[in-house]
């Protein structure tokens, strides 16, 4: 199609878009690279890369095009395992911000267009009425043309600074240095975003050129971009499908303020349907497929129909969801404080406001690009206020700081023409408004660098490695603790380090699939305790299918938690006959919570002696000498890396530390040895100066020092 006069998308402004675009990706890829965490790390990482690296199956809702991509990244020859799929996710989040910066031109582009129309139309009557009159036409002044040089400068400073802020955003960046899958998602909700302000832009490009677009619905030039839209939206449903389909509500919005309410009723809905739908069925095919393969990482085992629902649908996870008025007051005080240092430090709310002044701006002229943007905050934040999750809560929050983001884009562009409309005229109130504009991302960048740069992020491996220094060759290891796990799952499966140790998640084993995995890696230890894995098993499977039968009858709840138990307690015997076994803290300590049964039992037959960062289980109940390992804490707390009070290394990670130093001073203490224990109690506070029962527990050890040892009785 010959490009009619007032289209804006010449070869200038195409070269200016792939420049903004261009420099945005090179330089947050820079950035990236040089904040790359060096290896694995906490929460799903270790998993995800176990899944990547063999192509298998990740947890619900098994993200297929993650895994495809992340395994492509595995067989670069490029430092280890860890880093490869490190580097993918820093290539995705580069990508996101470049195309974010093509998404606020675009976006820009189309709130243009109606005016555009409007001067077509204008400029037509004015021909008509000169033709009828004879009298020459007249050229219309204040034209808004894409093509003027102020327009694009100030798209190409509003779009670079909408891409460096998303680039520089605590969250993506965040993300973007390890091995997650959030980046790839947001990567893709942009592309979305992009394709359906392309094809809002094509519409109205064609109205403006006295095209008919109410015709009969038929497939038109304009539709191309929607329907690469629809595939692109059912590829993401692969990645991260909630996030991605609460998008929905803000594309209809769109697709009514463009094409009416009769797009509904035209062919152009199913054909869109048709290409989400092909998306969605070329990624998660995989499932079965991988599944029958039988994978190391096998998660739900997803090769039957049955099965692959549950885990497409996260069936496990569903119990998270309350939407009561307390879980959503919590919820929403938590994203308060998230979006407050998203884009730097809240008491500098420069982005933030940017956003807000960007959405009035679009309320006065593009009410559908406000809608958008609104809307997609607002589902978002609906579904996430009733989801309790706290470990990647933030990446739920992606797309409302995306959406932000742009506006953030429309809020630069108002302030910079705001500022240059002032009187009197001068370039110096342009060349400071760009100034303050371009200050925004820079604060970003300074404000979340010590949070967000993980280039000597060893706290995974650390916590691995001291964890696995005082258990003996063979041991048995039991653990609730996922922090422990995931990790510890990418060093023996990808790394093999330490695969003569039995390492099993309690947690897990509440699932069938896991059973599959443990046969193969600890076949021994499922052999000697058959009967009493075949007894839970048979009600397992029950459970799986019909949780609610079991929640209803007590007797087969009573039942079902007496064979878990009686499992776990079998692994323990049988394998404390040969080699030692150990559980971590959330085992030891767990009194009163899920598994507290567990606990009393084995605290009731064995002695539970602190090695380290976890318990030895033993049936000696005399003096032991507890381990003093050399403890690595890279980064922990020595200042390299800063972490907020909600991170997982501080809420999970450093209370162990802390607390099993402090359990092995009292061990000691009870046991007559204070030196010693004065010694661990000081290791405690070292790593938290305010943990006050350390100190107690110092004052008390001296007293009994000063007293010395009691009188002997004659």
């Amino acid at each position: 199609m010959t490009a009619a006069p007032g289209t804006v998308d010449t070869l200038r402004t195409l070269k200016i878009r792939i420049a903004c675009a261009l420099s945005v990706f090179l330089a947050s890829l820079v950035l990236y690279a040089c904040t790359l965490a060096p290896t694995v790390t906490l929460v799903d990482s270790g998993e995800l890369i176990v899944a990547a690296h063999s192509l298998g199956v990740a947890h619900p809702p098994g993200f297929p095009l993650y895994v495809l991509l992340a395994h492509l990244a595995t067989l670069v020859p490029i430092g280890n395992v860890a880093v490869r799929v490190n580097c993918a996710s820093a290539l995705f989040a580069a990508l996101a911000s470049s195309v974010v910066t093509l998404v606020v031109i675009e976006a820009m582009t189309t709130a243009r267009l109606p005016a555009l129309a409007n001067q077509a139309q204008k400029k037509s009557e004015r021909r008509k009425k000169s033709k009828r009159t004879g009298a020459p036409g007249t050229q219309l002044q204040n034209e808004p043309a894409g093509h003027s040089p102020l327009l694009l400068v100030v798209s190409c400073l509003t779009s670079l600074t909408a891409g460096l802020l998303l680039a520089f955003s605590r969250t993506l960046w965040g993300y973007a240095t390890i091995a997650e899958v959030y980046t790839l998602n947001t990567l893709l909700i942009l592309v979305v975003f992009l394709l359906m302000f392309r094809w809002r832009r094509e519409v109205h490009e064609m109205r403006a050129h006295k095209q008919d677009p109410d015709g009969p619905p038929r497939a038109s030039p304009g539709d191309g971009p929607l329907y690469a839209a629809a595939f692109v939206f059912g590829l993401a449903l692969g990645v991260h499908h909630v996030t991605v389909g609460l998008m929905l509500p803000a594309l209809a919005a769109l697709v009514i303020a463009t094409e009416g309410i009769r797009f509904f009723r035209s062919k152009r809905l199913p054909y869109a349907a048709l290409f989400g739908f092909a998306g969605l069925f070329v990624v998660y095919a995989y499932l079965p497929v991988a599944a029958s393969r039988s994978p190391v990482m096998n998660w739900g085992d997803p090769r039957t129909v049955e099965r692959l629902w549950w885990h497409v649908t996260g069936r496990q996870y569903q119990v998270f969801l309350s939407f009561s008025l307390n879980t959503m007051a919590s919820q929403l005080s938590d994203f308060i404080k998230l979006a407050a240092r998203e884009f730097g430090p809240w008491w500098m709310p420069a982005a933030p406001l940017l956003a807000i002044a960007g959405l009035v701006s679009l309320f006065r002229r593009d009410k559908a690009i406000f809608w958008f943007l609104s809307l997609a905050i607002a589902a978002d934040l609906v579904y996430c206020l009733g989801y309790e999750i706290a470990e990647d809560k933030d990446a739920y929050y992606l797309p409302a700081f995306i959406a932000m983001t742009i506006a953030a884009g429309f809020g630069a562009q108002w302030f910079i023409r705001k500022v240059m409309s002032m009187r009197p005229a001068s370039a110096i109130p342009g060349y400071v408004a760009i100034a303050v504009i371009l200050l925004v991302p820079i604060g970003a960048l300074a404000s979340n660098f010590s949070y967000d740069n993980r280039n000597r992020y060893f706290v995974a491996q650390d916590y691995v490695d001291n964890i696995l220094s005082t258990i003996e060759p063979g041991g048995m290891l039991l653990t609730r603790d996922w922090q422990v796990y995931s990790p510890m799952l990418y060093f023996r499966e990808i790394e093999r380090r330490r695969d003569d140790t039995v390492v099993i998640d309690v947690n897990q084993l509440r699932r069938a699939w896991y059973f599959d995995y443990l046969g193969r890696v600890y076949p021994a230890t499922i052999e000697q305790a058959r009967d009493k894995v075949e007894a839970f098993l048979e009600d397992l499977r029950q459970w799986e299918r019909n949780p609610n039968v079991y929640e209803h009858d007590l007797s087969l709840n009573q039942r079902i938690n007496s064979r878990f138990y009686e499992m776990i307690l079998a692994f323990v015997t049988n394998h404390i006959r040969g080699a030692p076994v150990y559980v971590t803290l959330d085992i030891a300590a767990n009194r009163e919570g899920t598994d507290a049964e567990l606990t009393k039992a084995l605290a009731g037959s064995y002695q539970l002696i602190p090695q380290g960062l976890v318990f030895q289980v033993t049936p000696d109940r005399g003096f032991s000498q507890p381990a003093n390992p050399q403890i690595l804490t890279r980064g922990l707390t020595d200042g390299t890396i800063q972490f907020e009070d909600d991170d997982v290394v501080k809420l999970k990670v450093l209370p162990v530390y802390v607390t099993m130093l402090y359990n092995r001073g009292r061990y000691l203490a009870a046991n007559g040895q204070y030196e010693q224990a004065i010694e661990s109690f000081k290791q405690a506070l070292a790593l938290q100066p305010s943990f006050s029962a350390a100190q107690q527990a110092i004052n008390e050890s001296l007293s009994a020092i000063r007293k010395g040892p009691p009188p002997r009785s004659q």
